[in-house]
């Protein structure tokens, strides 16, 4: 029984919660609580009939030392080969503010749907304008996916697009109308957008965005979330809300570019039924990188993904998440799950120094590699990494003399052979998008 999945509000003549941990994170068990448990019980209420019950004990267990369910909610929202209940008509819309000079088109070949097009500046702003691919129809029931993921499959010929943004709307009078204020006109509330990024590649691949990392209060100027559902649950998207989806979209916003993205389906996918990658034979040596082995006792819980679930590519038996990614040149062209720092079990902002600097260490060697937030704030710093899904540094917070970046493929490596992420510049200047797996090690002294 997932943790939150429980509620402290419940009635007490049928047992039946009064309030979902979905609907309000108030009412849902804390690491606070779970450290401190007093009373264990186990009920029969709410229904007639012979009750015998055979217990043989109660365990608490991490998502990772869980055993999967055989089965999980696995529902398809849009799809282009004819999935049963699956919505598949889209319409391309340029962005309407005067003057405006982005243009993108939508078309279908196939068993894919094609978004193609240009975000230039509106003059009269001096701003990036918008393009966006919009389907409405009924969606089906995706609500059993409420602590899952929005999941698109997707490969695009413009990874390096940062604009990528993905919505749904429901429980709206007007979806299109919702989904063009964003919460900030009367009665614009229901149309949760996040961002997301592509991986380079010419296969289709999978793009996770956990519903946790939706809002429907975004600045309908730029696309960026104004309230996020991490500072405060009205803004999230609920199991209500999932059951009934009356919009989705597809957007290219806030940063100038080309764009060409290739969408072959969108789903809601459980936890449960998030797909595990199959293991291969034993890294052959060709491919270890590293320069030794992954610490013990990582920071920020990162030591607890003892399996690397969610990768792209398949890797070895008994590689860690840390292992793989930062170690195994067979994933240096991909990265850690998107928003694996905000997991709960990880939950890096709140390990973070909040009236100071937080230093990165290597994984493997202990190398100082960044320290954050330097020359702006740590919302500053939080909101650039909650934009692209991975912590996000700056100039100013690299230690330049542990860190060698290669701008022409974008790969980032410390002075001890460690990958650590991508190199990706966006209209800010320069940005080095970095796995947390690989920057959580402990400082190592050297006598």
């Amino acid at each position: 029984v997932p943790f939150n999945m429980f509620s402290d509000k419940w009635s007490p003549a049928t047992g039946e919660q009064t309030t979902t941990c979905a609907d309000d994170s108030g009412v849902c068990p804390t690491a606070d609580k779970l450290s401190s448990i007093q009373r264990v019980e186990v009920w029969a209420e709410g229904a007639d009939g012979a009750v015998h019950l055979e217990l043989l004990s109660v365990i608490a267990a991490t998502a990772d030392a869980a055993p999967k369910a055989a089965t999980g909610a696995d529902i398809t929202l849009v799809s282009f080969s004819g999935a049963d209940g699956a919505v598949s008509d889209f319409t391309e819309l340029n962005d309407p503010v005067m003057g405006g000079q982005s243009t993108g088109t939508w078309d279908i070949k196939d068993t894919y749907g094609v978004f193609d097009g240009e975000v230039k500046d509106v003059p009269s702003l001096s701003a990036p304008g918008f393009i966006k691919a919009a389907a409405d129809g009924s969606f089906n029931d995706a609500s059993a996916a409420i602590d899952g993921s929005l999941v698109l499959t997707v490969r695009s010929t413009t990874p390096e697009y940062t604009g990528f943004r993905v919505s749904f709307a429901a429980g709206t009078t007007s979806a299109a109308y919702a989904c063009s204020g964003g919460g900030s006109l009367p009665f614009s509330r229901g149309c949760f957008k996040a961002q997301f990024d592509v991986p380079a590649g010419d296969e289709f691949t999978t793009v996770s965005v956990p519903f946790n990392m939706f809002s429907d209060k975004w600045s309908p100027a730029t696309g960026e979330q104004t309230t996020t559902c991490a500072d405060d649950s009205g803004v999230c998207p609920t199991a209500d809300k999932l059951s009934s989806i009356q919009r989705v979209e597809v957007w290219a916003e806030g940063a100038l570019g080309d764009v060409h993205l290739e969408i072959s389906d969108i789903r809601a996918v459980s936890a449960a039924a998030a797909p595990v990658v199959p293991s291969v034979e034993l890294i052959p040596d060709d491919y270890k990188t590293c320069s030794g082995a992954v610490q013990d006792g990582l920071r920020f819980n990162m030591s607890s993904r003892t399996q690397a679930y969610g990768l792209a590519v398949p890797v070895s038996d008994g590689e860690s998440l840390a292992e793989a990614v930062c170690c195994d040149s067979r994933v240096k062209p991909y990265a850690e799950p998107q928003y694996t720092y905000v997991a709960p079990d990880i939950s890096l902002y709140e390990h973070l120094d909040e009236s100071g600097v937080t230093t990165f260490y290597d994984s493997v060697c202990g190398l100082p590699l960044f320290m954050a937030p330097m020359n702006r704030t740590l919302d500053e710093f939080k909101a650039d990494t909650d934009e692209h899904g991975w912590p996000s540094f700056r100039p100013e917070e690299v230690v330049e003399e542990n860190i060698v970046t290669d701008e022409e493929t974008g790969y980032v490596t410390s002075a001890c052979g460690t990958h650590l992420g991508s190199f990706l510049p966006d209209a800010e200047g320069d940005r080095w998008c970095i796995d947390l797996s690989c920057v959580s090690g402990n400082p190592i002294t050297v006598n």
